[in-house]
C-alpha cells in the first residue's frame, strides 16, 4: 500500500503562485510515477503533470498549464511537489496527488482545493 499527503493549497489571486506538495510512504519503492491530477466542479478529474520516479525524471505537462507549472521531486524526502506560476482562475479545481506502481495500480492522495480568484 501507498499513502500519500498533498498539503499547499489554498486561495489565491490571479497572477499569483502555490508550491503543492505530496509526501509518500508506505511500499515507495514500488512506485514508478507520481504526478497531479485536478477535478473542477461539474468536470472530470484530468492529468496536470507527471514524473518518473527514475533518475531520467521524465516529466509530462497538460497543455494548459506548460510554461506555467513545474513539477518536480525529492526521492530522499519521497515527496513531490508542484510549483504553479501565473495562475489563471480556470486552474480552480480540487488537487489530487496521484502515484502508479509498476503493475499499473493507482494510489490518489485526499485532493487539496486550490482557488484562483480573478
Amino acid at each position: 500500500q501507498v499513502q500519500l499527503v498533498e498539503s499547499g493549497g489554498g486561495l489565491v489571486q490571479a497572477g499569483g503562485s502555490l508550491r503543492l506538495s505530496c509526501a509518500a510512504s508506505g511500499s515507495i519503492f514500488s512506485i514508478v510515477v507520481m504526478g497531479w491530477y485536478r477535478q473542477a466542479p461539474g468536470k472530470q478529474r484530468e492529468l496536470v503533470a507527471t514524473t518518473t520516479t527514475s533518475s531520467d525524471g521524465i516529466t509530462n505537462y497538460a497543455d494548459s498549464v506548460k510554461g506555467r507549472f513545474t513539477i518536480s521531486r525529492d526521492n530522499a524526502k519521497n515527496t513531490v511537489y508542484l510549483q504553479m506560476n501565473s495562475l489563471k482562475p480556470e486552474d480552480t479545481a480540487v488537487y489530487y496527488c496521484y502515484a502508479r506502481n509498476s503493475g499499473y495500480r493507482a494510489y490518489w492522495g485526499q485532493g487539496t482545493q486550490v482557488t484562483v480568484s480573478s
